[in-house]
């Protein structure tokens, strides 16, 4: 019983995927920029959620704000984060 078919050639390793250019220092340099100016409605946020836990009655269209506002500097904090960090 002898084999007439060559052994079977292993599979090539596969590529790693290609990886994108980097990021250009401006689009780095706006990215912060607009993370520091989404900041501000947090901070503004802070301000107004701690002068509302002083007052006794709490409306809730101001809650509503704040909780906007605290959002949106959030989002601030990620892109500032994601500006830093890289890929």
């Amino acid at each position: 019983m002898s084999e007439t078919d060559p052994p079977p050639v292993p599979p090539a390793p596969a590529q790693p995927p290609a990886l994108p250019p980097p990021r250009s220092g401006c689009a780095t340099a706006f990215m912060v920029v607009f993370g520091l100016v989404l900041l501000l409605p947090g901070l503004c946020a802070l301000l107004f959620g701690i002068g509302s836990l002083t007052n006794s009655s709490l409306e809730p269209g101001l809650l509503f704000l704040i909780l906007l506002g605290l959002l949106v500097g959030f989002a601030g904090i990620m892109l500032i984060r994601a500006a830093i960090k890289g890929r």
